[in-house]
């Protein structure tokens, strides 16, 4: 199939941010999830893709595509594994996480790092300014590793009412993503959000505890935590210094 047949097969969103998405169950399947093109990254649109399972991913040179995948990856909050080595290691670190006390540099390191089998990124400039106006407005969070004053590690991504929609995540240390997205899922498992949006999986999250959920049951399962009273605003109050050997537990 070529790109020009594949853009026939998927909806154009209208300029209007409140422009609605067409229904999942109409992404393709080769590739997985394509759904629909165009529209904008503004706050609303984005809100409204990440409630009914949608998210953005594109390169400089691709129009904004959203993309709706079957199945889809998730971590539960209190199933992120680590290596019994990697514990070992943990008890003995100065690292500690915060949260939102660096999301501008953490969503420019994911950006800068390089990704296997991946040229360049797809973190747009376009991109960063969406999830840095989100981050504003308190629905974008980051978590960070930090030894002693440097970040060695992070991610990001959106909350909505008790569900949390990872985007991203890197490491400047060996372990530091891990520690990142185990501190996550320690502190939303203490908060009662019990599923954490990993997207596409591949075999690293998989060795961290990533099933597949098939996409009817995800979505499901999104209207229904996303209608919970969440925390709005910034995290770094409510999630507090945790220290990285208390994940080695």
């Amino acid at each position: 199939m070529t790109r020009a047949d594949r853009q026939l097969r998927i909806a154009l969103l209208g300029p209007e941010p409140d422009a609605p998405f067409p229904p999942v169950s109409q992404a393709l399947r080769e590739p997985d999830g394509l759904l629909a093109m165009g529209g904008d990254l503004s706050p609303q649109r984005l809100l409204a893709a990440y409630r009914n399972g949608i998210f953005p991913w594109y390169s400089d040179d691709q129009p904004l595509l959203w993309w709706s995948p079957d199945p889809r990856s998730v971590f539960a909050s209190d199933g992120v594994r680590l290596s019994t080595r990697f514990r070992g290691q943990l008890r003995k670190s100065p690292w500690s996480v915060r949260a939102d006390t660096a999301f501008e540099a953490v969503i420019d390191a994911c950006a800068s790092s390089p990704r296997p089998g991946q040229a360049g990124t797809w973190i747009t400039r376009d991109m960063r300014d969406a999830y840095v106006e989100l981050h504003r407005l308190g629905h974008a969070h980051s978590i960070e590793v930090f030894d002693s004053d440097r970040l060695v590690g992070g991610l990001y991504g959106v909350a909505i009412g008790r569900m949390f929609f990872g985007e991203s995540m890197f490491s400047a240390e060996s372990g530091g993503s891990k520690v990142a997205l185990a501190a996550l899922a320690r502190r939303l498992h203490d908060w009662g959000w019990p599923w954490i949006d990993a997207q596409v999986g591949n075999d690293h999250t998989a060795a961290l505890g990533c099933m597949d959920m098939p996409r009817p049951e995800f979505c499901a399962m999104v209207a229904r935590q996303c209608a919970l009273p969440g925390r709005p605003g910034p995290w770094a109050d409510a999630f507090g210094t945790l220290p990285a050997s208390a994940l080695s537990a």
